[in-house]
């Protein structure tokens, strides 16, 4: 078992992306709660953030971060796009699990002003990208729910990388499955976001999010009729990603 999740300054000669590389291999094999666990009671521990969507799959790392640390920091983005069901399904779930230090953040109103959703990247970059880079100013590292599974750009989604600034972004569902996920929130009976019973298995603002057919991938309804496959928060190279690629993320 690792006792902690070591501090940056424990891997002094190492770039940020070095550093996540030897985080990946030092927690290979180790399940989500105990990852979850060492990286919020280590010495980071009050320095990390869980950055969620309340989208479809949400619910299940949102609830293994309240039954390990429920005073969690949890960054909420509300675009002031995204579907009412959204915002109605955040409110009773923060409710339920206990979450004692949830933060909406929302863009400035000058940005939400020129951000429309014909221009896709400039929307995403003004209503999502930007609020998030000033909410995780106060962190040196945010957890995601990404998984693998999802297909695209995450198709190799190490359990550790680095954000375009050498934070560290953790992925402690990465190695996740659908069925790992519906398993998991049957056995704790947690209740679904209400649209993925109207076929919204992934779910993002309402202008960009469309119902998924039988057999699709899952994110088709993201962005569909486009390329865009990442709204920017999650970068390659310091750029948005649009499909698979590999890169070394960039500090700035």
């Amino acid at each position: 078992m690792i006792e902690t999740l070591p501090e940056p300054r424990l891997f002094p000669r190492l770039t940020p992306e070095a550093r996540a590389e030897a985080l990946s291999r030092l927690f290979d094999g180790l399940g989500a709660e105990a990852m979850l666990r060492e990286a919020l009671f280590g010495p980071l521990r009050g320095r990390i953030a869980l950055v969620s969507s309340f989208g479809a799959e949400s619910v299940a790392l949102l609830h293994l971060v309240a039954n390990v640390d429920p005073a969690t920091p949890v960054i909420f983005l509300d675009t002031e796009m995204l579907f009412p069901e959204t915002l109605a399904y955040q409110r009773e779930l923060a409710g339920l699990i206990g979450l004692k230090d949830l933060r909406v953040i929302r863009p400035a109103p000058e940005d939400a002003a020129g951000a429309s959703p014909e221009d896709v990247d400039r929307c995403c970059h003004l209503r999502k990208v930007l609020p998030l880079r000033a909410a995780l100013r106060p962190f040196d590292g945010w957890i995601t729910g990404r998984k693998r599974y999802q297909g695209g750009a995450r198709a190799a989604l190490p359990r550790f990388e680095t954000d375009e600034e050498g934070r560290l972004k953790l992925n402690p569902l990465a190695d996740w499955d659908a069925g790992t996920v519906r398993a998991y929130v049957a056995e704790h009976a947690l209740p679904p976001h209400p649209l993925v019973a109207k076929g919204y298995p992934s779910i993002g603002c309402a202008p960009c999010t469309t119902a998924v057919k039988p057999g699709e991938d899952p994110r088709a309804g993201r962005w569909r009729g486009s390329a865009k496959t990442e709204c920017g928060i999650h970068f390659i190279g310091g750029k948005v990603v649009r499909g698979p690629a590999t890169a070394t993320f960039d500090r700035l």
